[in-house]
């Protein structure tokens, strides 16, 4: 799985600049001139025409797979539509100009197609909402120190709406399966993030701070069986010689000949080295290096 993966990110980086730039920029233009004919006529005739519906795209109107998300934007605020469409926008760019047009393209296209098969096998009903929120828990995970303005006051970090939004995904699917069990229509929020999970994968974890993921290693830690400590092993260089000197060295020191017992404290002027041919680890000096006998 590893190496598919790797094979996959490879392949995007590759083909990075193929595809549909700036793909959030035309969704969310295209939601938000859907939303003004709509709020303008008072006719939800372009929603009808675009919104998806199971029955009619068996029946022939196949584009309805892939125009659902221009009728995202609803309300009866334009304000807070546009603040929305604005977010939806700016978060994709973020992620395309990271990640790249082609990997961005694949991610929003593979949530759609998600909801479309989930959609035409089960009988559901398919929408951007949770689509849309995938882009910002994709965003939050790249940038979880990154700043939103709540109330334009309010500083809070994208880490923290992202779990907010997880658990509020939670409750949903509870929620449907309490105390009637909706299956597998409660599974809807799950479905129309899939798409988050598949790309991420185990990087899900990066939406929670360092802290957390520390303390919960050192938790998981603890659970698993002790293992032993393992100690270094200790690889004596001074090791005893057939031939060496009974002059005492000055210590401390680094290198001592093992024949004649000279050491770089008492010799500075010498050169020591280790001979490949002994048995063990033994030095000697530039003397004694090319004129010894090799210990068995």
């Amino acid at each position: 799985m590893k190496n598919l993966r790797r094979r996959f990110e490879r392949f995007c980086f590759a083909n990075r600049n193929k595809g549909i730039p700036n793909l959030m920029l035309y969704i969310s233009l295209g939601s938000g001139m859907v939303y003004l004919f709509t709020m303008a006529t008072q006719n939800a005739f372009l929603y009808d025409l675009l919104c998806f519906d199971r029955g009619r795209i068996l029946q022939g109107e196949i584009w309805r797979l892939i125009s659902y998300p221009l009728v995202s934007a609803s309300g009866s605020n334009p304000l807070l539509v546009l603040i929305f469409l604005v977010c939806y926008y700016s978060l994709g760019r973020a992620m395309e100009n990271m990640w790249g047009t082609l990997r961005f393209n694949l991610y929003y296209l593979s949530g759609v197609l998600l909801m479309d098969v989930y959609s035409l096998i089960f009988g559901g009903y398919a929408d951007a909402y949770y689509l849309n929120l995938s882009l910002f828990l994709g965003y939050a995970t790249m940038y979880p120190d990154a700043h939103f303005l709540l109330f334009y006051i309010i500083p809070v970090k994208a880490w923290i709406f992202a779990v907010l939004d997880l658990a509020l995904i939670a409750i949903t699917v509870i929620s449907n399966s309490i105390p009637v069990f909706y299956f597998p229509y409660n599974l809807l929020p799950l479905v129309s993030i899939a798409n988050y999970f598949l790309f991420f994968g185990k990087d899900f974890f990066n939406i929670f701070p360092v802290s957390w993921r520390i303390n919960a290693g050192r938790l998981f830690r603890k659970n698993k069986a002790p293992v032993r400590k393992q100690h270094p092993k200790v690889i004596r260089f001074d090791a005893g010689s057939y031939q060496a000197s009974t002059t005492k060295p000055q210590a401390p020191y680094t290198h001592r000949c093992t024949v004649c017992g000279r050491t770089d404290v008492t010799n500075p002027e010498l050169e020591f080295r280790y001979c490949s041919k002994c048995n063990g680890y033994f030095c000697y000096c530039e003397d004694h290096i090319s004129n010894h006998n090799h210990i068995e």
